[in-house]
């Protein structure tokens, strides 16, 4: 993410937009850049950026001449974000898209892979140990356009390149193989991590047919329960990288931290996705507060992510289930 922010010359001065229902990666990376990060509101239904959200502030941004470089939708949960129409506005208002695609490898959008970059400069996964596929950690960044990839490719190696056509000219008996011409980063993942993850990609269609199976066996058995279950919009195939339930809590009498410590209690590991990240209080300092993304805040108020990955056995999961049944009785 950082290095896809600098292929794309963000600064000091810059401002870059992303969803507030994220990991605080997708917003920290332009702030190494010396960029301002702001926030945009979720979709109640998708839970990724909402498109009449982004719409309405770039209409407000233009009007004070404060319109984003870069705008990172964030495909979550492994849900595609509605990028058809993100691209329409970024065409329209002259933005950037990096598509953080961390939860998404495997998942499509109108029937093409995410991370094919039709709607974006720049797709990036995340390989983190609980990612879908992993190479204990790091990731890759994929893009169309060869520029963006040289430079994405320099900022990874301090700033180096072999390549002649970049490299200039040095006097006459001097060996020159390889120059540094920008300052750049060791963000080189190892060949065993590189060789882990070749060897994981194999099995990618398997693990998220694995994954789907897991999720259509939660949605029947939560059919009857006072839960929203995950939503999955029609030209889109998650790669359900996490399953969230959101508590009803007017229908079934239940806190989402009674709920949440009742599973903890019955040795189920869950978690939350994700706090709003203008609520960190790093974020806080720069002059956020709490109230400035609602449906973002209504979300993380309500939500549990239940365990959902390929060595989950059916027998594990009737566990799971059964336990949920009996605190939502």
């Amino acid at each position: 993410l950082h290095i896809a922010c600098l292929a794309l010359e963000v600064g000091p001065g810059d401002k870059v937009w992303t969803s507030a229902n994220t990991f605080v990666a997708s917003a920290n990376c332009a702030v190494y850049c010396g960029a301002k990060v702001d926030f945009i509101d979720i979709d109640r239904h998708s839970n990724n950026i909402s498109v009449d959200a982004l719409r309405k502030k770039l209409i407000e941004a233009k009007k004070i001449n404060s319109l984003p470089k870069v705008v990172i939708p964030v495909h979550f949960s492994g849900n595609p974000c509605e990028m058809n129409s993100i691209k329409k506005l970024s065409d329209e208002y002259g933005f950037k898209i990096i598509e953080d695609a961390s939860h998404a490898i495997g998942a499509s959008y109108r029937l093409n892979k995410i991370g094919n970059c039709e709607y974006s400069d720049i797709t990036v996964f995340s390989f983190h140990p609980v990612k879908i596929i992993t190479t204990g950690e790091g990731g890759m960044a994929i893009t169309n356009e060869s520029k963006l990839s040289e430079r994405m490719i320099r900022h990874r190696s301090h700033g180096i390149t072999s390549d002649y056509q970049h490299m200039q000219t040095r006097p006459e008996g001097e060996i020159w193989n390889y120059q540094q011409i920008d300052i750049g980063h060791n963000y080189r993942m190892t060949d065993i991590q590189a060789a882990l993850g070749l060897s994981q990609l194999k099995s990618l269609d398997q693990f998220i047919e694995r994954r789907h199976a897991i999720a259509r066996r939660y949605d029947e058995a939560f059919s009857n329960l006072p839960l929203i279950l995950p939503h999955v919009n029609f030209d889109s195939y998650s790669s359900y990288h996490i399953y969230i339930v959101r508590i009803r809590e007017v229908l079934c009498r239940k806190t989402q931290k009674q709920v949440y410590d009742a599973l903890l209690n019955a040795g189920i590991g869950i978690n939350l996705h994700y706090i709003p990240v203008y609520r960190h209080p790093f974020y806080e300092k720069q002059g956020f507060k709490k109230g400035y993304c609602p449906e973002a805040e209504l979300y993380y108020k309500e939500t549990i992510t239940l365990p959902i990955h390929p060595s989950l056995n059916f027998k594990e999961q009737n566990y799971i289930i059964n336990v949920i049944g009996n605190i939502l009785k």
